[in-house]
């Protein structure tokens, strides 16, 4: 679910007292240990962290006009969440924080980035501290790019790869047409 509030204060004040006790307890430790160039505010409907266009000009790719999103805390129908974008090319952190988690015993219920949770017990919070701290924004900055070049290479596709066979193949067959004469 999507909040219409404006502000970190209104989203938190719009909780249920046991959901706002445990995302004020995540976004705690989220604070703790995010490096000064992250900033936090609304995003997408809940409580983003994301590096600014003064540090980071370009934006995010698929709007230029929105900071660079890092992390995401919210409350959904079912659940809470909390995402941090592994993705950008940064496998050997999501691997690291998987295992972390993992160490501790708590289950983990993970998508892609996003960690789903039930109650704030489920969470490890030195875990999610450490996977924070580990993830400076200028070390994003240059994991995603690094991500951004690699997807950005052109690809040899399905597509493609018939009408090289075809080529070769009838090349083949004049040849052959041609030491048959």
């Amino acid at each position: 679910m999507q909040s219409k509030a404006k502000t970190v204060a209104e989203y938190l004040a719009s909780l249920p007292a046991d959901r706002r006790e445990a995302i004020m307890a995540v976004r705690e430790v989220i604070l703790d240990n995010l490096d000064e160039d992250y900033e936090e505010g609304m995003a997408y409907g809940a409580i983003g962290y994301y590096v600014p266009h003064r540090i980071y000009p370009a934006g995010y790719h698929c709007d230029p006009r929105l900071p660079l999103p890092f992390a995401g805390l919210g409350s959904q129908k079912n659940y809470m969440s909390l995402g941090i974008l592994f993705n950008f090319g940064c496998s050997d952190e999501e691997q690291r924080f998987r295992a972390a988690w993992l160490r501790t015993g708590k289950k983990l219920d993970m998508g892609k980035c996003c960690i789903r949770f039930k109650k704030i017990e489920d969470v490890p919070l030195d875990v999610v501290g450490e996977a924070i701290r580990r993830l400076p924004a200028r070390k994003f900055i240059a994991q995603y790019e690094k991500f951004r070049q690699a997807a950005c290479k052109p690809k040899t596709t399905r597509a493609n790869a018939p009408k090289i066979k075809t080529v070769v193949k009838k090349k083949l067959t004049r040849k052959a047409t041609e030491k048959r004469r």
